[in-house]
């Protein structure tokens, strides 16, 4: 049963159409956001407002359900689905405003549209897309838990999935560092990629089980990645999602230029280590004293007396 808000006529047609992805004026797609929390815990929703003076309001839309969570007029109190009563506001926040749901249910896992209203429009602003995780049970079932794989490496997550009819839809979700789909499968439409990801991308299916094959992985890739699935008649089913961390490869090549740094001190180390020990036990000091020059002594008293006796008397020649 729809849960129709009090607006005026003209927009009130419209709130009985099918819901679409969030557009823009020109009728061009927003990307969608995507917000994933536990139970109890709150959440906030922004929707951009561009301050119209034709703008009556802001109305978050649950699409699958199709219906209004909440209605907040421009100058009136907001109205607010008894479904979401006592645990969900609004407040204007600059250029946009903020809707904050309290409480978390799992079946508040759902895809939300902001949809301002004009008086005689209304456009879809932004849509986000909110997995609530159960703490007792897993809807789903994710493998690995975390990965670290090195750039250009590749890395597989497994999903298991609670069922696998034709009205189903799985969807494999970044919820941290960069929100979006990654890859979304149905068995009417076939399957689309990110462009981020484009032919970096392959999956496999057998069953109720999906291999994603994520390729040539780079630094940016790092995110936490969910598994999702769209059931006809219940609530958005996740897992606990696969945390990628990818390492840089200029941070493991400064890793073993330390580790060479390393060796070569402890190389350098051991050979003064060796140096010292080998002059401890050589006795150095004679290398060092001053020898003692060698000194040739001559008898000049010898010398002296041998001029003596060869020495001719001049006197006695002439005798």
């Amino acid at each position: 049963m729809v849960w129709m808000l009090c607006l005026p006529s003209a927009s009130l047609l419209l709130l009985l159409l099918p819901c679409f992805p969030a557009q823009d004026g020109g009728g061009n797609e927003q990307p969608t956001d995507v917000i994933s929390a536990w139970e109890g815990d709150s959440i906030n929703i922004i929707c951009p407002m561009h301050g119209s003076e034709y703008q009556l309001g802001m109305v978050l839309r649950a699409v699958r359900q199709s219906v209004n969570v909440i209605y907040c007029p421009k100058e009136k109190p907001p109205r607010i689905n008894p479904a979401f009563a006592n645990r969900t506001e609004c407040s204007k926040e600059g250029e946009s405003l903020r809707i904050t749901l309290h409480r978390l249910q799992e079946s508040d896992s759902e895809l939300y549209v902001c949809v301002e209203i004009l008086n005689i429009q209304e456009i879809s602003r932004k849509t986000t897309m909110v997995l609530v995780k159960a703490k007792s049970r897993r809807p789903l079932e994710q493998s690995p838990l975390h990965t670290n794989p090195e750039q250009g490496q590749s890395v597989n997550i497994t999903c298991v999935l609670k069922s696998s009819g034709e009205d189903e839809k799985f969807i494999l979700l970044r919820t941290h560092v960069q929100p979006g789909r990654v890859l979304s499968v149905s068995n009417l439409n076939g399957s689309e990629v990110s462009p981020a990801f484009g032919n970096r991308l392959e999956y496999s299916r057998e069953g109720n089980r999906i291999v994603i094959f994520l390729h040539k992985l780079q630094e940016k890739d790092s995110d936490n990645y969910i598994c999702a699935q769209e059931v006809k008649g219940s609530p958005l089913l996740s897992a606990s999602g696969t945390m990628v961390l990818v390492k840089e490869v200029e941070q493991a090549c400064e890793k073993s230029s330390w580790d060479l740094y390393a060796l070569l001190m402890v190389v350098v180390v051991l050979c003064c280590a060796l140096v010292c020990c080998f002059l401890y036990h050589v006795d150095v000091k004679k290398y060092f004293q001053k020898k003692k020059p060698n000194v040739v002594y001559e008898d000049m008293s010898y010398n002296s007396r041998r001029s003596t006796l060869v020495r001719t008397n001049t006197y006695s020649r002439g005798e």
